[in-house]
């Protein structure tokens, strides 16, 4: 019997390392055998004990996953790594892979999907979800040029408080964080979303997300 693949997740949210636990509890195949909320505790594992993947949120207090794959990869080479994140942003999925990163995943994906990608990366190979793939092939095809398409509107024509809002958006935050961090209602950052939206000229989050991060808002 062929040994388990040994897995560490490094994610901040209790909650996803507990739920891929639970995922993989019932199979022999992959075993979880270490977790890390941050980054740091992450890299500190990896001196004591060796995993054969590494599944690796993005957005996380302190060092995010794309500095932390650079990192590691620089200490470690040859460690396996697979971006774990809600985020489908091609500015994001570029630099994942560009730090080195060899495989991206969605946290919407289910448990078949999950597997294959930690076997598939395990053996050598990339391992994209196919939304992943999508959103990467739409990024080589031309642009069509839109009238509402407002992205390369400059951030003076922003408000202070709409780019700190649009900051803490393009860094995963629910609208009740920012509202907490801000110390205003959630209706009024609403509002600012509205706004934003309209003033950018994109439909949805992940349109803010990449004019956030086109602009230097986020790393």
């Amino acid at each position: 019997m062929l040994d388990s693949i040994s897995l560490l997740v490094v994610d901040d949210h209790f909650l996803i390392r507990d739920g891929i636990k639970s995922i993989l509890s019932k199979q022999e195949e992959i075993k979880v055998i270490g977790e890390a909320s941050t980054a740091v505790q992450a890299m500190e594992m990896l001196e004591t004990a060796k995993y054969e993947v590494i599944l690796m949120d993005i957005q996380m207090p302190g060092m995010n996953g794309i500095d932390a794959t650079k990192e590691i990869l620089k200490r470690h080479p040859g460690q396996k790594i697979i971006a774990l994140s809600m985020n489908k942003d091609h500015g994001y999925i570029s630099k994942m892979l560009q730090a080195g990163a060899q495989g991206y995943v969605l946290k919407d994906a289910d448990q078949a999907e999950l597997m294959n990608a930690i076997k598939t990366v395990s053996a050598g190979k990339t391992f994209f979800s196919p939304r992943v793939t999508s959103i990467m092939m739409e990024s080589l095809l031309p642009k069509k040029s839109s009238g509402t398409d407002r992205e390369d509107i400059p951030l003076e024509e922003l408000t202070a408080r709409e780019i700190e809002v649009l900051k803490f958006v393009a860094e995963e935050l629910t609208n009740q964080q920012i509202a907490d961090k801000l110390f205003i209602s959630i209706r009024t950052i609403d509002t600012h979303r509205r706004n934003l939206m309209q003033k950018l000229g994109v439909k949805n989050t992940a349109g803010l997300v990449r004019y956030a991060t086109k602009h230097g808002l986020i790393e």
